[in-house]
């Protein structure tokens, strides 16, 4: 076997959608004092994966309910990641109302993937939240 056959299925495994690419894993949300982040949002995605979660970042604490985002972020989240054994709830609109959708532990790179009814998707298009973890 070449010795450039294992760089290769590296370099083929990395170009695999649903790689998380730039996203931190679920695992790695922890605040530098080493408490616990509920989830991490961003208003950057990419077609590549290696290129999402990128852009601002707004940090979500355990317990934080946002019927209104703060300035900036309403209708831009399009990449977010859920610490392990928390859920991230979010609505379409302002206040908690019109559709929404649980996010669980994960990376979530690009939220074009997740359906908002039949023609909508879930990137652009986040209000409000609320994030809980157990």
């Amino acid at each position: 076997m070449s010795p450039l056959c294992p760089l290769l299925l590296a370099l083929a495994l990395l170009a695999v959608p649903g790689v998380q690419g730039a996203c931190p894993t679920a695992a790695d949300l922890k605040n530098p004092d080493g408490t616990r982040t509920c989830a991490k949002v961003y208003d950057k995605s990419d077609p590549y994966y290696e290129n999402c979660c990128g852009g601002a970042e707004l940090s979500i604490e355990p317990g934080t309910d946002l019927p209104f985002l703060p300035s900036g972020w309403t209708n831009i989240i399009s990449s977010l990641v859920v610490a392990p054994r928390c859920e991230l709830t979010v609505w379409s609109r302002h206040g908690k109302a019109g559709k929404s959708h649980k996010f669980t532990a994960g990376a979530y790179p690009r939220l074009e993937e997740y359906r908002r009814g039949v023609l909508g998707h879930w990137s652009n298009a986040i209000s409000s939240i609320y994030c809980r973890c157990y």
